[in-house]
C-alpha cells in the first residue's frame, strides 16, 4: 500500500517527504486555490520538492475543458515541466478519450472523480495509470462504497490492466485502513488526516506510564 498526500502546500508536502516517506502527491483545483499561489508557481515548487524521484504528482488540467483536443494541449504543456507529473482528467467522455491520446505519447494519466467500478473500467481499457474511486464524497450522501472498490481492484486484476487504484477523498484513519483492506494499491488523503491516523490516545497513556517508570529506575 502506497501512500500519497493530498495536497499543494510545499511545508506539508516537505514534512511528509521527510517524516512519513510518502510516495507521491494528488493534487486538485481547491489545493492550488488555497495554497495562494499561483498555478503553474504551484505545481513548479511541488516538482522541485520531488526532483530526482520517481515519486508521481498528479496534476490536474483545467475543468472547464469539455472536449478532449484541449485537455490533451493543456496535459502535453504541464508534463513538459516535470517528468514526475501525472496528468489528472476527469470522468466523462472526453478524458477518458484524453487518456488514450495521451499515452500513446507515453504520458501518464490519472482518472479523478471517479464513482463508479463502470468508469473506472473504461479508465483501464484506455490505458489510465492510475484511477481514483472518490469515497468520501459517496459515504457523506449515504452510499455504500467498500463494493465499489473491490469490484474496481477486481475487474483490473481480472483483465490484467496494469492500472493502479488511488483510494481517494479519505476522511479518517479507519478509511484508509479499509483501503489496504480492499487490496487498492494507493491511498491518498490529506495532511491532517494521516496525521491523526498515526495517533491514538492509548499510545501516549502508554508512553506515559513507561515514561513515569523509566524516570523510577536506576539507569545503571
Amino acid at each position: 500500500m502506497k501512500f500519497f498526500l493530498d495536497s499543494a502546500h510545499t511545508h506539508e508536502i516537505k514534512h511528509a517527504l521527510e517524516m512519513w516517506n510518502v510516495d507521491g502527491v494528488t493534487t486538485n483545483p481547491r489545493h492550488v486555490q488555497v495554497s495562494g499561489k499561483p498555478f503553474l508557481t504551484a505545481v513548479s515548487d511541488i516538482a522541485t520538492l520531488v526532483a530526482g524521484t520517481d515519486k508521481p504528482v498528479s496534476v490536474e488540467v483545467n475543468p472547464h475543458h469539455a472536449e478532449w483536443q484541449p485537455m490533451v494541449e493543456e496535459a502535453l504543456q504541464i508534463a513538459e515541466m516535470s517528468p514526475n507529473f501525472v496528468i489528472k482528467l476527469p470522468a466523462i467522455e472526453a478524458g477518458f478519450k484524453g487518456i488514450a491520446v495521451l499515452r500513446e505519447q507515453d504520458i501518464r494519466v490519472n482518472l479523478t472523480l471517479v464513482f463508479s467500478a463502470a468508469q473506472a473500467l473504461q479508465a483501464f481499457r484506455m490505458g489510465a495509470a492510475f484511477v481514483s474511486p472518490f469515497i468520501g464524497w459517496k459515504e457523506t450522501n449515504g452510499e455504500e462504497v467498500w463494493g465499489m472498490v473491490t469490484d474496481i481492484v477486481a475487474i483490473r486484476d481480472n483483465f490484467g490492466f496494469d492500472g493502479e487504484i488511488i483510494v481517494s477523498a479519505v476522511r479518517n484513519g479507519r478509511q484508509i485502513s479499509d483501503s489496504a483492506v480492499s487490496g487498492a494499491d494507493i491511498v491518498t488523503a490529506g495532511f491532517s488526516v494521516f496525521q491523526e491516523s498515526f495517533q491514538h490516545p492509548y499510545t501516549d497513556v502508554g508512553l506515559g506510564k513507561f515514561q513515569a517508570f523509566w524516570d523510577e529506575t536506576e539507569y545503571e
